[in-house]
């Protein structure tokens, strides 16, 4: 069987990340977690994503900040937005900077995990395969 979405979460609030995370892995993701965006990119050097969720807000490096050092890293790897109301505008900016797309915070889990299926099945095709090699999380 073929490795599963690998998803690494970026949120500098721990019980959030780490509820995600668990809520991934139920739906046979292989979810990681990381509490800031230098972490996430020293994490990136150690191992490959295929999609990153992405807090906007977060002390030191914001997240549109780390979606650009993402991005020069690891051109392929998707990457989708979380924003709270106020920073909506700063989703937008990130998808002009190539984020897949954002979703607001409180997250709706069936609507990240529809806009995770989306991103992979974008990533695979970039990548020039025909289809994903493991589990999406509509599976």
């Amino acid at each position: 069987m073929a490795a599963p979405l690998r998803v690494l979460v970026v949120d500098d609030e721990e019980d959030f990340r780490e509820t995600l995370i668990k809520r991934l892995r139920a739906r046979r993701l292989d979810a990681h977690g990381s509490a800031s965006g230098q972490s996430a990119l020293d994490l990136m050097e150690k191992m490959v994503f295929d999609v990153v969720v992405l807090d906007v807000k977060m002390p030191g490096m914001d997240g549109i900040t780390a979606l650009e050092q993402m991005k020069k890293k690891a051109p392929l790897v998707e990457a989708i937005l979380l924003t709270g109301h106020a920073s909506v505008e700063a989703g937008i900016e990130g998808m002009k900077l190539g984020a897949f797309d954002y979703v607001m915070k409180p997250v709706n889990v069936d609507e990240l995990l529809e806009k995770l299926r989306e991103a992979s099945e974008r990533k695979f095709i970039r990548e020039g395969q025909a289809e994903p090699q493991g589990p999406l999380p509509s599976e």
